[in-house]
């Protein structure tokens, strides 16, 4: 069972998404998040469920899909695996996976 370790900027992307949704529903925005988290649990027993997006010499960097949202994670081998971003569809993810 791999580790899962949400990096400070992860935390934030996802504290955004929040407000921004809880502007118009607290509730929408709590569905939304809780659903990406759950998402995110997964890849505790399947790391490699995403799609490979590159590979980088800590370790492949791969994307999983939660509605409009992309979940950037690193798997760093046997350590586990690190929750890089949440990011809407809408953005250039090469802008922020560089």
């Amino acid at each position: 069972m791999a580790e899962i370790r949400w990096t400070d900027e992860a935390v934030t992307w996802l504290q955004d998404i929040f407000d921004y949704i809880a502007q118009d529903s607290p509730t929408a925005a709590a569905k939304v998040v809780s659903g990406i988290y759950d998402k995110v649990q997964l890849l505790k027993d399947f790391p490699e469920l995403g799609y490979k997006y590159k590979s980088e010499k800590e370790g492949d960097l791969r994307l999983i899909l939660y509605g409009h949202y992309r979940i950037a994670y690193l798997i760093k081998g046997k350590e586990g695996v690190d929750i890089l971003g949440v990011f809407h569809g809408a953005l250039d993810i090469d802008r922020y996976l560089v």
